[in-house]
């Protein structure tokens, strides 16, 4: 599958790569940020892991490329940084753009299986599988056996649960106030209605972390989670994240750090960015 780089910016020594490729799990033209660290241009030789930034609701790749900083620590680790789009972009779909939290920029990182969002609503799939693979045929410096994820909010939620549904496929995860229970909050509730049925509690559970982590049977979970104490979404009761420390209990370790007065937005995470690749780069460069 080729890949057509549109654009490279410098940054921290390395190289951000704009990209698009045609997907076929999301029937349609898809965009993604993709960082090189310098390790990768002063060695040609040099393989680097890969680690996978997930957006939250109304992003694309642009916004954790751009604002998150976390290029800073992963050109200073050697750590590849790949920030995909958050749903299909112009599939048609009657409503796809009516709302914030759902449809365009909201795929919640699930296979809808519900139409019309069946018709390319596949942001697992493209996630787990195409996009992945896409990055490894065409950029051979990035290793595909030495791969990590993580996110923010709902972004922070499809890296929990690809990361738990998948043992193994990922060293590392962690996330930035993450949507952690979605079966209990509005944006959960109308995501997986929309995209499995109201009727499909079985499916919602399958794509909730706080479920998905009371079955692991995996090696002893280490977690890192930053919640900022000022973030109006957590005091509305969107993010839930003591619902997932409670449930994760006996199965490693959560630990999510309350950061005081820090809010929901891109200025927690380019605060605490480098806490975030280093938590990985233990996992990928061990």
């Amino acid at each position: 599958m080729s890949v057509t780089t549109k654009a490279t910016i410098a940054s921290f020594g390395g190289k951000l790569l704009k990209c698009t490729h045609n997907a076929s799990t999301t029937n349609c033209e898809m965009a993604f940020n993709l960082y090189l660290p310098p390790q990768t241009l002063n060695n040609t030789l040099s393989r680097v892991p890969l680690l996978i930034y997930l957006a939250g609701l109304t992003c694309t790749g642009d916004n954790g490329a751009e604002k998150g900083f976390f290029q800073h620590a992963a050109s200073q680790k050697g750590i590849a940084v790949l920030y995909p789009d958050t749903s299909p972009r112009g599939l048609k779909i009657q409503g796809e753009d009516d709302s914030y939290d759902f449809g365009s920029g909201a795929g919640f990182y699930v296979d809808a299986t519900k139409d019309p969002w069946s018709k390319g609503y596949s942001m697992y799939s493209y996630i787990t599988s195409e996009l992945p693979q896409a990055v490894f045929d065409n950029f051979k410096e990035v290793d595909g056996s030495r791969v990590s994820i993580f996110g923010h909010s709902m972004g922070g939620h499809g890296a929990l649960t690809l990361f738990l549904k998948n043992p193994g496929a990922y060293k590392s995860v962690s996330a930035f106030a993450p949507i952690a229970n979605p079966s209990n909050c509005d944006w959960g509730r109308k995501a997986f209605g929309g995209y499995f049925g109201e009727e499909n509690k079985a499916k919602w559970a399958e794509h909730d972390a706080t479920e998905l982590v009371k079955n692991w049977k995996g090696d002893a979970l280490d977690i890192l989670i930053d919640v900022g104490t000022s973030d109006n979404f957590y005091k509305q009761g969107q993010l839930l994240p003591e619902n997932f420390e409670q449930a994760a209990q006996g199965k490693g370790k959560v630990n999510i750090r309350w950061q005081d007065g820090y809010d929901h937005s891109y200025f927690t995470m380019a605060t605490f960015a480098d806490d975030h690749v280093n938590h990985a780069a233990r996992y990928l460069l061990g």
